[in-house]
């Protein structure tokens, strides 16, 4: 993995990157972070890490573009229980539930690109493995309310057709 890209933040909010020489905007820090970039600012004058405070100010750059970023209860929430108990749990779970999610995902979306990459009629798999089942095939087969054709209706006498 590569250094993290270390920021200066100055009392004028501007961002210095001191990796290229330059100052930088809060698009120009989301997209060095999209291409898989860590970032560290530090505060110019005191030093201090306020790595959090930029990220979330990029967050909500953005979600401000789009109206929206969390549901208003959620937001309710935050400022309702503040540091109190929210803290603990976005220290601990959420990240670990975003990054389950995000693994899972990806696994999905190979698995499917393999199925499509086979070529795999998986309606012909289906059937195949149906008739490989054996007996738990033959009694599923005996039980009249997982059979596909509807049940046979008892009888009425002739239907308004049939007269």
């Amino acid at each position: 993995m590569t250094d993290p890209v270390e920021l200066k933040k100055y009392a004028n909010r501007r961002l210095y990157d001191t990796e290229k020489s330059a100052y930088v905007t809060l698009s120009e820090l989301a997209d060095i972070v999209r291409s898989g970039r860590r970032v560290i600012v530090r505060d110019a004058q005191t030093k201090e890490d306020v790595t959090a405070f930029i990220l979330t100010q990029v967050i909500l750059e953005q979600a401000k573009n789009k109206n929206a970023l969390l549901p208003a209860p959620l937001l309710h929430l935050i400022i309702q229980f503040g540091d109190n108990q929210l803290v603990e749990f976005f220290q601990t779970y959420l990240l670990q539930i975003v990054q389950a999610y995000l693994s899972q995902k990806a696994a999905f979306e190979e698995q499917f690109r393999r199925w499509i990459g086979s070529g795999m009629d998986l309606s012909e798999m289906a059937r195949r493995n149906w008739s490989e089942m054996g007996g738990l095939k033959t009694i599923l087969d005996l039980n009249p309310f997982l059979k596909s054709s509807p049940p046979e209706q008892k009888d009425r006498g002739p239907t308004e057709d049939e007269k």
